[in-house]
């Protein structure tokens, strides 16, 4: 899909995140994917392998109604049957690459957590639960702990919250340490495949940073007990949760450096690039079905070599969906195999006007 900036290309890329994970990649405010001056949006979608019937395939349907407030009611349907966001994982699995991917190495903790988050909820439907558990027990902890730094409520109070924490805590942060391990191989073959020479001087690889660690004998739960209890003082202090899966990070090294410390911009984007390669492998070892991929203009931001790799791997899947501004920054190759879509803005919003090889 080719088209000036603000035509709509990211808009129709999000639709598609949004049948995926039942929530925007972009925005964590849903009334904002309510078009201005309407009440209603709504995605459909028909999902399922290529040589699939028609009865084979699943309907998936996102429906959002714009609140009093500003807001919006999400209704997610799959075969016309009511389901939860942490549900969809299986039904649409996807891989997004965005601009803002770009900063995966050396931006915000919450980019890379956001990461890793959602490449573990479409493995295991779990965890998406575990994850929202763990955020609403967060959530009414840290209101908690502001009343009682108030002398509004007691430190007893607690007591409910803690247990609901620790518990989903443990189960986010036990799942991230099996993904980075599932990871770890993926990664590095990714990483020497796209830059054979620089993986040569040492393995590319993603290790977990917590405030939290484990003392020899100690399960995951009881490091989190641990600290909670040896920063309580500080907690209500500052009226916030400073331990637990929310605060910790990941960190891209290579020969045992940090990535972020030392790396050219180029090195780390060949980081990135290798990164949703192997996510790329490792949703595809599940059942053999690649996901569906996604790429948000970001051809532009590679050099020659690495969009090479990037047009080799896509040209592999049975699916993908590419946006640029400039239709001459995507490869002649991948133009050749695939179908141009003009992107304009119209009348009712972003139209697919044109359609050619």
């Amino acid at each position: 899909m080719h088209g000036p900036n603000a035509a709509g290309k990211t808009s129709l890329l999000e639709a598609i995140v949004l049948l995926a994970w039942g929530r925007s990649h972009r925005t964590g405010a849903e009334g904002e994917l309510v078009r201005w001056g309407q009440e209603l949006a709504r995605i459909e979608a028909r999902v399922g392998r290529a040589d699939a019937t028609p009865e084979q395939r699943d309907t998936i349907e996102v429906a959002l109604v714009r609140t009093a407030s500003g807001g919006a009611r999400k209704r997610i349907r799959v075969n016309g049957v009511a389901r939860r966001a942490a549900s969809l994982g299986g039904a649409l699995r996807t891989v997004m690459f965005a601009p803002e991917d770009m900063l995966l190495v050396s931006g915000s903790p919450s980019l890379r957590r956001e990461a890793l988050d959602r490449l573990a909820a479409q493995r295991s439907p779990a965890y998406d639960r575990d994850l929202a558990t763990y955020g609403r027990a967060l959530q009414q902890r840290n209101g908690l702990l502001r009343l009682i730094r108030e002398e509004q409520a007691t430190r007893a109070e607690l007591k409910f919250w803690d247990a609901q924490l620790l518990e989903a805590g443990a189960a986010v942060r036990s799942e991230r340490h099996r993904l980075l391990a599932a990871l770890a191989e993926p990664l590095a073959a990714a990483h020497a495949e796209i830059a054979p020479d620089e993986a040569a001087t040492g393995r590319l690889a993603v290790n977990y940073s917590t405030n939290t660690p484990q003392q020899p004998g100690e399960t995951v739960r009881d490091a989190l007990a641990r600290r909670l209890a040896e920063t309580a003082e500080k907690e209500v202090w500052n009226g916030a949760t400073l331990i637990g899966p929310h605060r910790d990070d990941l960190v891209f090294e290579m020969g045992g450096r940090a990535l972020a410390s030392f790396a050219s911009r180029g090195q780390q984007r060949t980081a990135i690039l290798a990164f949703k390669l192997a996510e790329l492998d490792l949703l595809t070892a599940l059942d053999g079905q690649p996901p569906l991929l996604l790429l948000d203009d970001v051809f532009s931001e590679l050099d020659p070599d690495r969009r090479a790799h990037l047009v080799r791997r896509i040209a592999a899947l049975p699916q993908a969906f590419v946006t640029t501004t400039t239709l001459q920054d995507i490869d002649p190759a991948l133009r050749s195999m695939g179908t141009a879509w003009a992107v304009r803005t119209g009348h009712d919003g972003a139209a697919l006007l044109e359609r050619g090889s």
